[in-house]
């Protein structure tokens, strides 16, 4: 037989083997006749995006590139010493896809919609006997799963630990069932992607999953809700005092005269895990310009890593990554941060532009990872999109509100295939670095947010940055699982 007559040969053969192996039990049923069998099959589906400039000449032109400002006083850190190498290199665009190809195993597609007495029969109707025959052809083909294009779906099992509970590490500013918020609706509700299925979260099977390992949340108060977030899920919101405060072996602990330390870290001791957090909400290596000097400004690297991860990197395993609002001069000018590059302080205008330097400063961190990412095999990293915004008539400081209890008002389902955070869609793109795309599907929930019902709120202000919890951020922490 020739070449080219063997290879249709087995292309039919394949094409009808993958029709029989993913059609639905009811294509075959009684009575269907079939005349012509078509499979459109490719082998591998990417997601080709546009790149957005790193310099925009309008910064006020994207909601991404620079986030209107929130509290100036909601998280400060004390924390200003940062070191690291200078990277004088300037950031390149690949033109490679966005990895989001989920491979899954033999097992895994089984417990995903795989039916093992189904595939029996399907492949009686090939003439195929042995399952085992087909395990090689399965595991060869990606599965290509978009987390962060699905819908919403009611939930009755929701929320996965109790707003009553879970006091041992969720702060009492975020646990909305202790305010007098009333309605509860929104915590009623999972996130189910297309073309994929996601295993059920369970707190024992996840720290199983990561024995030995330590989880590095590093990031603004965002990031801060999330690693709460993953503490509550993990421990189903239980009392666990066989948990360990492990803050001191990374620094963590707050000096004298300090409300709170730069972050936190436990350590579960019968899976030997550790999820930490630490407070970096520029993501940029700071340090003080004059150390002789107590009332000194802070050198803010856009293109150093914060010294912790400098310090800690060969200790993690996971890293969760995020950056966002406190992007604005009012933060900067709070805290005494004044932008460097290449050691320098930064004079190039483009470049002290609020959006521009926030690009800058993704690409750099990104690079950086992608860079150490091959001398620390054991490592995935992550870098989660921003989270949204909802106030409305207004700024957090202007009277602006987020009051809606409805959910899904704003509709229950993400369509489109790239990420409506650009930058860091951008600046992952062709590197080792996955992104956590999470910006479309909360934009979705803004019923979800703190709003008027914080314990601490002044009268008139609303927090419509951040989320109830339980709430949102659960499900940011269910992508981020099953990604591991």
């Amino acid at each position: 037989m020739k070449g080219g007559q063997f290879s249709r040969l087995w292309g039919r053969q394949f094409s009808l083997l993958w029709l029989l192996l993913f059609s639905p039990p009811s294509f075959f049923g009684p009575g269907r006749t079939t005349h012509y069998l078509s499979v459109n099959y490719q082998r591998k589906s990417s997601f080709v995006l546009h790149t957005p400039d790193l310099f925009v000449d309008d910064p006020a032109d994207s909601l991404v590139l620079l986030n209107p400002k929130e509290h100036l006083t909601e998280e400060e850190s004390h924390s200003r010493v940062a070191e690291g190498e200078e990277n004088d290199k300037i950031v390149k665009y690949s033109d490679r896809p966005v990895d989001r190809t989920n491979r899954l195993s033999l097992e895994e597609k089984m417990r995903t919609g795989f039916r093992p007495l189904l595939l029996r029969s399907k492949l009686k109707l090939l003439g195929i006997s042995c399952l085992e025959s087909a395990v090689s052809l399965l595991n060869s083909v990606p599965i290509t799963c978009n987390y962060a294009k699905g819908r919403w779906v009611a939930d009755s099992r929701r929320p996965l630990y109790s707003g009553f509970g879970c006091k041992q590490f969720l702060s009492d500013m975020w646990a909305c069932r202790l305010t007098q918020r009333t309605d509860f609706s929104y915590e009623g509700y999972r996130w189910q992607p297309n073309n994929c299925e996601m295993l059920e979260f369970q707190g024992v099977e996840f720290l199983r999953r990561m024995q030995d390992k330590t989880i590095a949340f590093v990031g603004d108060s965002l990031g801060r809700q999330q690693f709460q977030s993953l503490m509550c899920m993990a421990t189903g919101g239980k009392e666990k005092p066989e948990i360990q405060d492990v803050g001191w072996k990374y620094g963590l602990v707050a000096p004298k005269g300090v409300v709170r330390p730069d972050g936190w870290a436990y350590w579960f001791p019968d899976t030997n895990t550790t999820i930490l957090y630490y407070w970096s909400a520029s993501l940029c290596g700071i340090e003080p310009i004059n150390t002789a000097d107590p009332s000194t400004e802070f050198a803010m690297h856009l293109d150093r890593p914060p010294t912790f991860l400098t310090r800690f990197l060969p200790q993690f395993h996971v890293v969760i990554l995020n950056t966002g609002h406190h992007w604005n001069r009012g933060k900067l000018s709070a805290n005494k941060w004044v932008m460097h590059a290449n050691g320098k302080p930064v004079t190039d205008r483009k470049l002290a532009q609020m959006g521009n330097a926030k690009n800058y400063t993704v690409y750099s961190i990104v690079r950086w990872f992608d860079s150490q990412l091959p001398f620390y095999p054991q490592l995935k990293v992550f870098f989660r999109t921003i989270s949204p915004r909802h106030f409305s008539n207004g700024d957090w400081n202007t009277g602006g509100r987020c009051d809606s209890l409805s959910p899904l008002a704003k509709g229950s389902e993400v369509f489109k295939d790239e990420s409506s955070d650009p930058v860091v869609e951008g600046a992952v793109r062709g590197t080792r670095v996955k992104i956590l795309d999470i910006t479309a599907i909360s934009e979705l929930r803004d019923e979800g947010h703190i709003s008027r019902y914080s314990i601490k709120a002044s009268v008139g202000i609303n927090d419509c940055l951040h989320w109830c919890l339980p709430g949102i951020p659960d499900t940011w922490n269910e992508l981020l699982y099953a990604q591991l």
